[in-house]
């Protein structure tokens, strides 16, 4: 077993399973693009990569209502095709109550770029693991953020044999900003801004997988030492870990709201599926007491 740890100076942050995102709206749905700054196709361009699907997005209205008078669908199918299409334009076919309205329609809807790159630029030298359509279904990628550096590792899914393999990495400097996107199927969308203006949109295996991603990845990283606790948060700290195994990670974060959100973790704890889990987790207010969950907290 080959198992991917921090160096002896550096402390792992996150760990969590991630691949490029899967358009959600009905023109874009199961699919995705890599684009250059004029939206044109680059997979070609990509270095090393395989052969993957070619993906056309869905016409438009007035073809489909075309297509449909040839069968005599009549009124009835127009009428219907209408509203689809309308709420086609929302992005919300299929899914109005959890998709909302888009924040960007032209990657949202009208395309769906997972990767957006001029020539020379990092999000260029993304691996193509990460491409579901691509991997070999026995296989994941897990985004790996630490205090120094962020990874993309290819493991195998047996629980028993991570077989982790680095594929790619680069300096946290070289990230600008990652952000939580709404309009996403599942909750588990996000994108990450290089410092070049390349960008990539992620997804994580599920919503916590996206939370710890993006929390991992803020800048700057406001995590705290125990001593910038106060004597309650002291106490609730020690509480939390009563009875866990001494070896972990614990780290301590800030938030906007005035609260802290602990977790403790252990970094060989790898499970395939997620990535590396929180022991134990709490949010806090300044007394050490739960706090109500607020933008941001998370």
């Amino acid at each position: 077993m080959t198992l991917w740890l921090p160096d002896a100076n550096e402390t792992l942050i996150a760990r969590v399973a991630v691949g490029f995102a899967t358009g959600a709206a009905t023109p874009v749905a199961n699919m995705r693009w890599f684009r250059d700054t004029e939206r044109r196709d680059i997979q070609d361009e990509l270095r090393g990569w395989p052969e993957g699907p070619r993906f056309i997005a869905r016409g438009e209205s007035d073809r489909r209502l075309r297509k449909g008078a040839k069968f005599g669908a009549g009124v009835l199918l127009v009428a219907t095709l209408g509203v689809l299409e309308s709420l086609a334009g929302s992005g919300s076919t299929g899914n109005a109550a959890t998709l909302g309205s888009p924040d960007e329609p032209e990657n949202e809807v009208e395309d769906f770029p997972v990767m957006w790159a001029a020539p020379n630029t990092l999000a260029r030298t993304l691996p193509w693991q990460l491409d579901p359509a691509r991997r070999p279904k026995t296989n994941r990628t897990h985004l790996v953020v630490t205090d120094r550096r962020v990874l993309i590792l290819g493991l195998r899914d047996g629980k028993g044999d991570p077989a982790d393999q680095i594929l790619w990495e680069t300096e946290r400097s070289n990230i600008a900003s990652a952000t939580r996107k709404e309009f996403s199927r599942y909750d588990t969308d996000f994108t990450i801004v290089f410092t070049d203006g390349s960008w990539c949109r992620l997804a994580g295996w599920n919503t916590n997988c996206r939370d710890d991603a993006t929390r991992s990845l803020e800048n700057p990283l406001h995590l705290m030492t125990p001593d910038d606790l106060t004597p309650g948060q002291q106490r609730a700290v020690r509480e939390l870990l009563e009875g866990k195994d001494a070896g972990g990670t614990l780290l301590l974060y800030r938030r906007p709201s005035g609260n802290v959100y602990v977790t403790y973790q252990f970094d060989d704890r790898v499970d395939p599926t997620y990535g590396v889990g929180s022991a134990a987790f709490k949010l806090m207010n300044p007394d050490g007491e739960n706090a109500h969950f607020q933008k941001g907290d998370i």
